[in-house]
């Protein structure tokens, strides 16, 4: 069942239970005040013939005789009323001449001493019901009982339950149309974008975009899609240049291995310093590769890093990246911290300035002097003595696989600065790079003010 069906079944299921209960309330308020006026006039009729009336009055009030002229069956609207002697033998008093029902508790009130006691009941004379009032008179005087045809008041009763389950199926459509309209409003939205997921999944359609109509929730809902969408295009996007940039970037060392393996099979001919070289070759183009598939699986994965988030203390982490360096290079790295603490995921924070810091050792060949490595207030710097930066690469060296001048003839795959990139994004900052006064650079990262936590 659709969305909206529910919406209108629940909308009838509700009015029709409403509108049921109301018309019981109503059905019952109605009988039981009717009830309590037939009963009012019984009891004054046996009052006035108690207190020595001779004539039996017809109804009045709400259960008066209908107006206009008189008809066969208008009797049945006047009151009967006879009395009961203590031996139980009645006599007519007045009305029409019916002769009401003598039981044993009419005979029990009519031998009874003691004076106005009653009794109540529906009884049916001639085929026909009336409401009975029997009162004793005490005394062994006997009793009086005063009736009242009242098959017009149940007609009139079955009448207003027939008008109320007719209004209440009344009540019931008209709420079902209504909720069907109305679930039909709230739905379209819905329904709307319920289509453009389907294309999504189905096509892989990511380029959709959802009108959003309204602040409610379906257009929180619309909003959010939207945001979803956006950023499941920019990923396909990322990722579609992330394959290009590679394939790009491995169609080099392939060639080249692929050249080199042509020669190879010319082997016996080759000297033995050729050789050499040819072999040297050949281990730094699978070097290059392994470490540039590494490269592209790390930079692949880093936005999908379920690492949790924890209190991370900068200089801990710089001291760790900073002594595999020394294990892998030998080269000194000087660190200068103010003790920051930021609320990040270590790994990725110490990946990032393991990239920093041997991006500084490739390119400060000589190594006579210590790499530095500053940290204040969430801002990681990390300075080389090596050839400078020129303006127009500090702008792009964070770019995948780009290349400066100056790094042309070094092993690397340009992917290392970009995932430093993508580690400042992941802990909202930004990146920099510039060069350092004299000789040198100066590259770093910064983390989002908001992460820095006290104490640190």
């Amino acid at each position: 069942m659709s969305l909206r069906s529910r919406f209108a079944l629940a909308f009838a299921v509700v009015a029709a239970a409403v509108s049921a209960l109301v018309g019981v309330l109503s059905y019952c308020a109605a009988s039981e005040r009717i009830t309590a006026e037939i009963d009012r006039s019984l009891r004054d009729t046996t009052a006035a013939l108690a207190s020595g009336q001779d004539q039996v009055p017809v109804s009045s009030g709400a259960l008066a005789k209908r107006p206009g002229p008189r008809r066969d069956d208008d009797e049945r609207y006047e009151l009967v009323a006879q009395a009961v002697a203590g031996d139980g033998t009645a006599r007519h008093l007045g009305g029409p001449t019916i002769t009401l029902p003598v039981t044993d508790v009419t005979r029990g009130l009519a031998a009874s001493a003691a004076a106005g006691r009653t009794h109540t009941a529906e009884v049916v004379v001639d085929g026909h019901c009336y409401r009975q009032l029997t009162t004793a008179l005490g005394g062994g005087r006997g009793a009086l009982q005063v009736a009242i045809h009242i098959d017009p008041t149940n007609r009139m009763l079955g009448g207003v339950a027939n008008e109320i389950a007719v209004l209440s199926l009344a009540v019931m459509l008209a709420a079902a149309a209504t909720g069907w309209l109305v679930a039909r409003r709230i739905t379209r939205r819905l329904v709307r974008l319920a289509g453009v997921a389907e294309e999504v999944s189905v096509h892989g359609l990511v380029d959709r975009e959802v009108p959003v109509d309204g602040s409610d929730e379906v257009g929180r809902l619309s909003a959010a899609f939207n945001t979803m969408l956006g950023r499941l295009a920019a990923a396909r996007e990322a990722q579609d240049r992330l394959v290009e940039d590679a394939a790009h970037e491995l169609r080099t060392p392939l060639t080249s291995l692929r050249t080199n393996t042509s020669v190879l099979r010319r082997y016996t001919e080759l000297s033995p310093d050729a050789r050499d070289r040819l072999l040297d070759d050949v281990e730094g183009e699978a070097r290059e590769l392994s470490h540039l598939a590494d490269e592209l699986v790390e930079l692949a994965l880093a936005r999908y890093n379920d690492e949790d988030e924890a209190p991370v203390e900068l200089a801990a982490v710089a001291h760790r990246a900073a002594q595999r360096l020394r294990r892998r290079t030998g080269r000194p790295v000087r660190i200068d911290a103010d003790g920051s603490l930021v609320r990040g995921r270590r790994q990725r924070l110490e990946r990032a300035i393991s990239n920093l810091l041997e991006n500084a050792a490739k390119f400060d060949g000589d190594g006579t002097e210590p790499i530095e490595v500053h940290i204040r207030q969430g801002t990681i710097t990390v300075s080389d003595c090596g050839p400078g930066i020129h303006t127009d690469d500090a702008v792009r060296v964070f770019d995948r696989f780009y290349r400066a001048g100056t790094a042309r003839g070094l092993p690397g795959s340009g992917l290392g600065l970009a995932i430093v990139r993508d580690v400042a994004e992941a802990h909202g900052g930004t990146v920099f790079a510039r060069a350092r006064p004299g000789r040198g650079a100066a590259v770093g990262f910064t983390v989002d003010g908001a992460r820095l936590l006290p104490g640190g």
